[in-house]
């Protein structure tokens, strides 16, 4: 029997630490669903001393997972430990993380700490955290960086000290496949009592290099992978869920081990990320990008049609691609749009379900069919969101080659309505200029992206945006048959983010 590798998807921790990428409780709870549902071992459902919205969002995540182990972040600190533990001690599985820097330049300069000093908070937090839950993770900050004799002296006293799980994470992204191959391989065989713990990896893309230290780790002898869907995350981002899966499970003769991944559910996993986090999938990105499986040249063409195997070294029916969709359309019954969104993974209320047929008969008057992406984006945009400040109540533009762009648009303020006028170089600087104006915002706008969520003239159009003001930074997204709607709805919906965020500042979060 080959040996298990646990999968710990830090998604909803680490990957929401990309730029903007702040997701809302609701949002989280979705989410973590989906990752119950891909089969992931352990979730990070955040870093609950960072803020009381993090500590509400991993409390419901944890009373809600049956399957999965929940895990909570916490620093070597009492405080941290007993926060984590609030947020998650109703979980069927409950682990609690800590972690302190283990590298000389992290002791020196953040931490001010000596060695020894390090070596007992270690043990201090392990021994705390143990007096709580038997499931207790420890991590090295910083570890590809650390004194190698020195790793194997921490991790043996956490493991004395009870922890059931030592990290060694590539934190800054800096590490060589072949060097942390041989850094696992130091420190597993000179820890005398490393097989009382599982051996776990935490690496950083900074140099793009993160999927083959992992891979390079699993061979070494770890068997605990932490990786984000997408491979988001802070910087460069982290190891990729999907490719370290899919790499051990397209290449069995060579990585002779397994997960317990329902590979068909990445893609549909992928895909809630990227719209959750407003963070879209590069089209080369290996698995989950749209180019994945699409082939343009001749030759390519050619070979798959003769036998995909060519071209394909995996089936796109493994990652969820080719799964049948039911096509809804303005003739379709609550009934049937209900126990479609259950298929999709979106058991709503009745209230929820009610608001969600609205959207979907006033969608289906616009076009012929609505398929699954037009659903979730439905789903999304009307029930994972956080209360807004703004709402838009409509918008109108006059645009053309010998006019001069102008909009016209009207808002709801607070439950107040308000309306004004303004021009612009476009129809949609327009827009914006508009609304920047009736909101009284001046949010700079770092990115602007367009993407058509299904084929066809009527297509439902994504907009996504990237707002920064004062500070502080938020993904928007909206999706409208009308593209310049989309884009209202998009700036609208990054305005009510930065709302949010002002309202509810978030600590910086240290990372591993």
């Amino acid at each position: 029997m080959k040996d298990h590798v646990v999968i710990f998807d830090t998604t909803l921790r680490d990957g929401e630490q990309s730029p903007g990428a702040t997701m809302n409780t609701g949002e989280k709870l979705r989410l973590a669903t989906q990752l119950e549902k891909l089969g992931v071992d352990v979730m990070e459902a955040g870093f609950p001393a960072a803020s009381e919205g993090d500590f509400d969002a991993v409390s419901k995540i944890a009373s809600k997972m049956k399957k999965t182990e929940v895990a909570a972040l916490a620093r070597t600190s009492k405080e941290d430990i007993d926060r984590a533990w609030n947020a998650i001690k109703h979980a069927e599985k409950p682990r609690i993380h800590t972690f302190i820097a283990t590298s000389d330049i992290h002791m020196e300069y953040k931490l001010k700490m000596t060695r020894e000093e390090v070596l007992q908070a270690s043990i201090d937090a392990v021994r705390y955290a143990k007096s709580l839950t038997d499931n207790v993770e420890f991590s090295s900050e910083d570890g590809s960086r650390s004194d190698r004799d020195f790793l194997c002296k921490v991790f043996e006293a956490a493991i004395d000290a009870g922890a059931t799980t030592v990290n060694l994470p590539d934190t800054v992204g800096y590490a060589i496949p072949q060097e942390f191959g041989d850094l696992v391989k130091y420190v597993m065989d000179r820890t005398p009592n490393i097989d009382k713990a599982v051996f776990s990896v935490h690496c950083h893309n900074d140099l793009g290099l993160a999927t083959a230290n992992t891979i390079a780790a699993i061979q070494a002898g770890a068997r605990q992978a932490e990786v984000t869907i997408n491979g988001i995350g802070e910087r460069a981002g982290n190891t990729s869920l999907e490719e370290v899966v899919m790499a051990i499970h397209t290449r069995p003769n060579f990585i002779t081990t397994s997960t317990r991944i329902k590979t068909e559910e990445i893609y549909p996993t992928s895909r809630l990320v990227s719209m959750i986090s407003g963070i879209i999938v590069q089209p080369n990105k290996a698995i989950v990008g749209a180019n994945a499986f699409a082939h343009e040249a001749g030759i390519h063409q050619d070979g798959v049609l003769k036998n995909p195997m060519t071209y394909e070294i995996m089936k796109p029916e493994t990652i969820g691609l080719s799964k049948s969709k039911l096509v809804l359309g303005k003739h379709s019954g609550r009934h049937a749009l209900r126990d479609h969104l259950k298929n999709l993974g979106y058991d709503l209320s009745d209230e929820e379900i009610n608001l969600v047929f609205k959207k979907f008969k006033e969608l289906a008057d616009k076009k012929k069919h609505v398929v699954d992406e037009d659903l979730e984006a439905i789903v999304t945009e009307g029930i994972l969101r956080t209360a807004d400040t703004f709402n838009l109540e409509y918008q109108n533009v006059t645009s053309g080659t010998t006019v001069l762009p102008m909009a016209s648009v009207k808002l709801s303020v607070k439950g107040r309505s308000v309306k004004g006028a303004g021009y612009g170089n476009g129809p949609i600087d327009a827009v914006f200029n508009t609304i920047s104006k009736l909101t009284g915002t001046e949010s700079e706008l770092l990115r602007f992206s367009v993407n058509a969520l299904t084929g066809g003239t009527d297509a439902l159009g994504e907009v996504t945006v990237r707002l920064k003001e004062n500070g502080l930074i938020a993904l928007g997204k909206g999706a409208d048959p009308d593209i310049i709607t989309a884009s209202a709805k998009a700036f609208i919906n990054g305005l009510n983010r930065l709302e949010y965020l002002k309202n509810h500042p978030i600590q910086a979060a240290e990372s591993l």
